[in-house]
């Protein structure tokens, strides 16, 4: 499998996962503004969306969307139990927390990061994602180390990258005791390290 990523985006939490699943794999850069990967291919050619992440299959196959991809890669080796099975109310809930960060959380921040976007649409921005950072403050105020049960799932990996996103927008993870000890959590696992030292994100 090859996963197409940008370093520190979205494809950050594939990218984990790809890592916490053990199998082999290769990653490869993509500069999403001239739209070419890093081995000088149009972006557009293997992702007509233009977006990262893009998970190239074994067979030759592309899949797209980091929810999906994080799903595939979750069901497709159950022992990690990174994705509950499927019918549970746990597996539920897990999707529950993957939609509200991808189509809620995620898209907050989205202003912080277009170019051309003015300081009153930030500032909207930062207080959008406040919004959304209390909510899952409250989520984790029953002492739960992860989001769903006592054990990692692919919804934990997403919401580790978009909340790490604080950290290079103005926004002070300190106000959510509970969401910067998480981040803390996550970032400490030895698959998040490998992933970010990849995309040299930390050395």
């Amino acid at each position: 499998m090859k996963l197409f990523c940008k370093p520190g985006a979205c494809s950050l939490a594939s990218h984990i996962v790809l890592h916490e699943i053990g199998r082999p794999f290769d990653i490869e850069f993509v500069d999403t503004d001239s739209g070419r990967t890093a081995g000088g291919e149009e972006y557009l050619t293997i992702n007509p969306k233009g977006y990262v992440p893009t998970l190239q299959l074994d067979d030759g196959q592309f899949l797209t969307e980091g929810p999906a991809i994080l799903q595939f890669l979750a069901d497709g080796s159950p022992t990690t139990e990174l994705a509950p099975v499927i019918g549970s109310l746990a597996r539920a809930r897990m999707l529950e927390h993957l939609t509200f960060v991808s189509s809620e959380l995620h898209k907050a921040f989205a202003p912080l990061f277009r170019d051309g976007a003015t300081e009153s649409e930030k500032s909207a921005a930062r207080d959008a994602v406040t919004g959304k950072f209390d909510h899952v403050e409250a989520t984790l105020a029953d002492g739960r180390d992860y989001l769903v049960g006592g054990k990692m799932t692919i919804s934990d990996a997403y919401l580790f990258v978009v909340a790490n996103w604080a950290n290079f927008t103005g926004i002070d993870l300190a106000t959510w005791p509970r969401l910067a000890a998480f981040v803390a959590r996550i970032a400490a696992r030895s698959s998040t390290q490998a992933a970010m030292r990849a995309e040299g994100l930390i050395q």
